[in-house]
């Protein structure tokens, strides 16, 4: 008898003793007869255990590393994002995505002054920075407006790796750590482009207050100095620097010499650039650490691969952020009583040591 008939016959036989145990053996006691078919014979389809295995195959498969993929989309603090995700065993996932904060305009209008405008009124402030404005078109043929527009812009953007760990029996509540990867600069404040010609002005108006301080000309034409006209000079000395005043220092300042260049409580007056521009840039960490919790759900019964959750954390991006104007001040770290429009985002910056994370998630199995 060759080797295919002596298998047929012992799963035929295993088939009928299965059959006759049922019906002499207490329920409780078939289960132990019954997998004596499965050990005789893995071709049969027929055997009562069959499901069971089934069952536990898909169960193995379904948290085998890397069986399957699950791509959603993100919302919240972190911006709008797009991420992928893939089991690493019965309860542990790795995730991968993008996160970016939609850029838009905000503007932020700072006034424009004379002097240092100690106990003057804001009538009075207006009427110095008037006269010496009429003065500047005089003599200059420019004119300068008593304001300046700032446009802020968010930029933040982060690659994530991140892996959930899934302690409870439901595997739908997490916990998540990993990090977020990306730029350094997360928003940025620059004067509006109708504001240069402005700025301009005001440049032009501290070089003329500078030759007067120092008694030098104004201009050189063809080897010949020009000086300004000895009343003009007098007004210039007499009512100071034209800028926007930002607050007051709150310690030293010092260069890299160790020279005290801002003593602490002098007013802080922000002064275009050289390409007459005023700006400032916030700054964190570009490797940002992250730790949190999560719940992860599926939609309905009716559709298993499609799940919905949120993220609760905090992004640690090396603690209370930078604002530094195009001169190198730090309006939140060496400024005190920052004013104007800027002073709710200063206040707000320096509450936030790490970044508040709470994003909610939509995902579909592939």
């Amino acid at each position: 008898m060759n080797y295919s008939i002596a298998l047929a016959i012992a799963c035929f036989a295993g088939i009928g003793l299965t059959a006759h145990a049922r019906s002499v053996i207490p329920p409780a006691s078939v289960d132990s007869v019954a997998p004596v078919c499965t050990a005789s014979c893995h071709a049969c389809t027929d055997c009562s255990t069959q499901d069971f295995s089934n069952t536990a195959n898909r169960r193995a498969l379904t948290t085998r590393p890397f069986s399957h993929f699950d791509a959603g989309i993100t919302l919240g603090t972190t911006g709008v994002g797009i991420e992928v995700s893939t089991p690493l065993g019965r309860s542990w996932d790795l995730r991968g995505g993008f996160d970016f904060w939609p850029h838009f305009h905000h503007d932020m209008t700072f006034p424009v002054t004379v002097g240092e405008n100690s106990g003057l009124s804001d009538e009075e402030q207006q009427s110095r920075f008037n006269k010496m404005a009429d003065m500047l078109y005089n003599v200059t043929g420019y004119k300068v407006d008593n304001q300046v527009v700032m446009e802020g812009v968010p930029k933040m953007y982060n690659f994530k790796l991140l892996v959930d760990f899934k302690p409870l029996r439901n595997k739908a509540w997490h916990v998540t750590a990993g990090f977020y990867w990306g730029n350094a600069t997360i928003a940025t404040a620059e004067n509006a482009k109708e504001d240069m010609t402005s700025l301009f002005s005001v440049g032009m108006y501290n070089h003329l207050w500078q030759a007067a301080a120092n008694s030098e000309p104004y201009a050189t034409i063809n080897g010949q100095d020009l000086y300004l006209p000895a009343e003009v000079e007098d007004k210039l000395l007499e009512n100071g620097r034209m800028s926007i005043r930002m607050g007051y220092y709150k310690h030293d300042i010092t260069d890299q010499d160790g020279n005290v260049i801002h003593q602490k409580g002098e007013a802080y007056n922000m002064e275009p650039d050289e390409n007459s521009m005023v700006s400032a840039k916030m700054k964190v960490n570009a490797f940002k650490p992250y730790l949190g919790i999560g719940y992860m759900g599926t939609l309905s019964k009716k559709y298993p691969k499609w799940k919905m959750g949120f993220d609760l954390g905090a992004l640690f991006w090396g603690g209370t952020p930078s604002l530094k104007t195009h001169d190198g001040t730090d309006l939140i770290n060496d400024i005190t009583d920052v004013r104007h429009s800027l002073k709710k985002y200063v206040d707000l910056a320096k509450a936030l040591k790490v970044c508040p994370v709470l994003n909610f998630r939509v995902t579909k199995t592939l």
